[in-house]
């Protein structure tokens, strides 16, 4: 069908109706192909026209000139229980130039779901009139997926909300930047946001959305709090909900699970970008040992069309806490738990053996003997109880023990020790294993550990779920006095995701950092071996630092960490032997290490041109 025009008076309309339908399944769709192209072409828009409901919808638009091509539109139609029909006009404001035409319509899933002679199994719920058998997922849920309306009979309204009457019993956070705004119909922007709820798929139907417009800056944050709920016990508390996330700059939508207050929670789902203009929906399976909340959290991108909708969000196998409201702070008033930090400090005992060491020297904790401060941290045990390297960081960490080998996060300490939403929500590292992955983290995170390969087997990972774009955390050893000529850092790294931002290695002595080694992005989904050489340094940290990637879709992970070859080089007084070189300090080295490239001696003398 096309468009022929032969007048030229103003506000002309052409209009196509379809046959009237009584009604559609939880998943229908319609598509068509279209053909707008012209200097003058102008508009055209579907309506959706529902008997009873004066106001038509409007499904679907294009403005103006698309090219010389034919374009594909899909119009999600959802349940409509009562009869309708189609109307798409075209209107001219006086001249036309151009053609407009449409063609190949196709409805599909559009038919409720047939009668079933036998529904068997909790996990299927029987359908009363039309004996259908639907998933027991869909039960409650504020959709009718049977057509006859019992899957939502005798459900608790208290653990539903279609946002027809309000907000029912969530409610906006007011630590956030800004709030979700409850409407009808279509979004002020056009290109974004939804052009109708779910609920009842028409304009009379409201939403809660999220306006990224100005005055929204890029990643400005709404966030929508539940009820309280009880713990989930032995079953599973189950959360579904219906989004909206249509438009070139839609950033993200996340769900955080907590059971402090003033804490952002675990992530629990995550979506980013342009998800095309329909609702979707999702279903999250929560279960928790203490009572808790869910957070709905949207971020603002770096433009006006990135509206995110929200619709139809209901719990099943769910119980409120006391069926009211409460604060979260009281159940842990007094009971918080602190962050515990490794610091690279000395930790002395109350009292030292007898001794005659200065200051500049360190007491042996068995013996009383003096050694020179040098000799501590040299990964050389100097002291006959090996406490100069005790508090000094591992040769060997692999993390199995849960404990960080002597490393420390420095960005943590600067913070009060105490649990607080800072240390909660920065990007740190953390230990981790695969056995504790959540859905979707399974895509770029390291399902085994490097040292045992299991999921049971722990390692060092960077979590990007916390944090912004560019954010650094740092890994640091504590000082490090002295190393030989031959010492190198070997470890395991594990990047992998979309969006991997980089991991460096850096030397840090009092005035000056340096940079040794860097990768930047996805390296796949393995355990990949690095070697940093570090030679001869006295008075320095290494320090491990991630940056994040623009999105959660990246956590950088560490293993088996080793320092080798790192003790310095020992005069023995002795004179070196046929198979060894004698340096100008009197140091003994192998002879084919001579004329090597590397400063073997600690003067040089083994690379002399002589």
């Amino acid at each position: 069908m096309f468009i022929l025009k032969n007048g030229s008076s103003i506000s002309q309309i052409a209009r196509l109706r379809s046959p009237k339908f009584r009604q559609t399944g939880t998943d229908c769709t319609l598509s068509f192909w279209y053909y707008n192209y012209g200097q003058s072409v102008g508009a055209a828009e579907l309506q959706l026209l529902v008997d009873g409901l004066e106001q038509p919808t409007v499904l679907w638009r294009t403005y103006y000139n698309e090219g010389n091509q034919w374009l594909k539109a899909v119009i999600q139609l959802g349940r409509l229980p009562h009869p309708f029909q189609f109307s798409l006009d075209k209107i001219s404001l006086g001249f036309y130039d151009g053609v407009s035409a449409i063609d190949d319509i196709r409805f599909e899933n559009c038919a409720l779901s047939p009668p079933a002679l036998s529904c068997e199994g909790p996990n299927h719920f029987w359908c009363r009139e039309t004996n259908a058998c639907i998933d027991s997922l869909l039960v409650c849920d504020l959709v009718d997926d049977c057509g006859d309306g019992s899957d939502e009979d005798n459900c608790n309204p208290d653990l539903q909300c279609n946002f027809e009457n309000g907000l029912c019993n969530w409610e906006q956070s007011v630590k956030d930047d800004f709030d979700w705004v409850r409407i009808q119909g279509a979004t002020p922007t056009v290109n974004t946001g939804p052009l109708k709820d779910h609920t009842t798929g028409t304009v009379r139907g409201h939403y809660i959305y999220m306006e990224s417009s100005q005055p929204r800056q890029f990643q400005d944050k709404a966030v929508l709090l539940s009820p309280l709920f009880n713990p989930s016990g032995n079953g599973t508390c189950v959360f579904r909900f219906h989004y909206h996330m249509f438009g070139k700059q839609v950033y993200k939508l996340s769900v955080f699970q907590r059971t402090v207050s003033n804490a952002r929670g675990w992530p629990l789902w995550y979506k980013f970008g342009n998800q095309e203009n329909r609702w979707i929906r999702q279903t999250l399976h929560i279960s928790s040992s203490k009572p808790f909340q869910i957070l709905v959290e949207g971020t603002v991108g770096d433009g006006f069309t990135g509206d995110i909708g929200l619709d139809d969000m209901s719990f099943l196998g769910c119980t409120l806490y006391n069926g009211t409201q409460h604060s979260v702070a009281f159940f842990f008033k007094g009971n918080l738990p602190t962050i515990s930090t490794t610091t690279s400090g000395t930790s002395v005992p109350a009292t030292l053996p007898m001794n005659n060491c200065t200051e500049k020297e360190f007491v042996c904790r068995a013996s009383g003997r003096c050694i020179h401060m040098t000799q501590k941290c040299d990964f050389r045990p100097d002291c006959s109880d090996k406490s100069d390297e005790s508090d000094c960081v591992m040769e060997v960490c692999d993390f199995e023990d849960k404990t960080q080998c002597g490393w420390h996060q420095p960005a943590l300490e600067d913070m009060s020790g105490s649990y607080s939403i800072y240390t909660t929500n920065i990007f740190k590292w953390k230990l981790g294993r695969g056995a504790n992955l959540y859905p979707e983290q399974e895509q770029h995170s390291p399902l085994t550990d490097h040292t045992t390969c299991t999921e049971e087997g722990w390692y060092l990972f960077a979590d990007s779920s916390n944090g912004e774009f560019g954010h650094t955390a740092d890994f640091a050893t504590p000082v490090i006095s002295l190393t030989g000529p031959r010492c190198k850092i070997i470890f395991w790294n594990h990047m992998n995701g979309s969006t991997i931002g980089s991991l460096e290695v850096l030397c840090k002595t009092k005035n000056r950092t340096s940079k040794l080694w860097t990768q930047s992005g996805s390296q796949g989904p393995q355990w990949n071996r690095a070697e940093v050489f570090l030679g001869i340094r006295s008075n320095f940290q290494i320090i491990f630092r991630a940056k994040r990637g623009i999105s959660y879709m990246g956590d950088v992970a560490v293993d088996d960490i080793t320092f080798e070859d790192c003790s310095p080089l020992l005069i023995s007084g002795k004179p070196c032997t046929s198979e060894e070189f004698t340096c100008a300090n009197k140091y003994c080295i192998p002879k084919n290490n001579l004329c090597d490239f590397v400063n073997d001696c600690a003067d040089n003398s083994d690379e002399s041109p002589a």
